[in-house]
């Protein structure tokens, strides 16, 4: 079996949606059809704007904290006050970033984006990713009676890597890693850390076709990953760990 990725258009939306209503119509529209095994990659962006999870930045009423931190790291003060709102925990940052981990998601300015809204607004992160996640799937279910792993994709910088690839933000239904230890490599040595980042990598393959500009696509199909689905509930404690625990985190506080 040959993996494929369909990546959906789907017609823009404004204000809040149904976002399930919104992926029968793009099926319809596309002539797709999920299968039994499928992987369905959603944008959080489509999901955020869903959830009319958009701010306009001028309405934002700032505090002293915000307007320490913006003056830290050169960024609007209405801006440094969504990051601190949208954040657990602040490590540092250079002049229009700041480093943020927010449920153990590390990411610039909390994840926050300008892209794909209108000029003065920025789009947050999705609430509750994981429940939206298992939502999606159930339904599905119920409409289609076929079992399909849900992941919610977001594009993210890497360390010391030119550009952006995906990662998955929450899942449901397909478990997110698989435990290499113990198997051995071509040498026969045991792998004693391993452990394979399977709902990343079908984030990176998905949002690859998505496109993160004009593209308007997003919903991707991806189908004969031979990743394992499941019905038991994901948490977000299995797809990320604490930043304490980073190896460039830890790395770069040591140094």
């Amino acid at each position: 079996m040959t993996l494929t990725v369909s990546a959906l258009f789907s017609e823009r939306k404004t204000g809040k949606f149904n976002v399930f209503d919104a992926l029968l119509d793009t099926l319809n529209k596309n002539k797709m059809k999920l299968k039994e095994g499928d992987v369905l990659v959603i944008s959080t962006k489509y999901i955020s704007n869903s959830q009319d999870r958009i701010v306009n930045i001028d309405k934002v009423k700032f505090s002293k904290e915000s307007n320490d931190v913006s003056k830290k790291f050169q960024i609007k003060p209405q801006i440094a006050e969504i990051i601190l709102r949208e954040s657990d925990k602040i490590f540092g940052g250079i002049a229009g970033f700041v480093i943020t981990s927010g449920d153990n998601i590390m990411a610039p300015n909390a994840g926050i984006d300008k892209s794909n809204v209108k000029n003065g607004n920025i789009i947050l992160y999705p609430n509750n990713p994981f429940l939206v996640a298992e939502q999606i799937r159930r339904k599905i279910f119920l409409k289609f009676s076929v079992h399909v792993g849900v992941i919610l994709v977001d594009s993210r910088l890497m360390p010391a890597r030119v550009g952006t690839s995906g990662i998955a933000i929450s899942c449901a239904g397909i478990e997110p890693v698989l435990d290499m230890r113990a198997k051995k490599d071509l040498d026969g040595n045991p792998l004693k850390v391993t452990f394979q980042a399977v709902i990343d990598n079908i984030a990176t393959i998905a949002n690859h076709k998505m496109g993160e500009g004009a593209e308007s696509k997003p919903f991707a199909i991806v189908r004969d990953s031979g990743a394992k689905l499941t019905d038991r509930a994901i948490k977000s404690s299995e797809i990320a760990i604490s930043p304490d625990q980073c190896v460039y985190v830890r790395g770069l506080k040591e140094v």
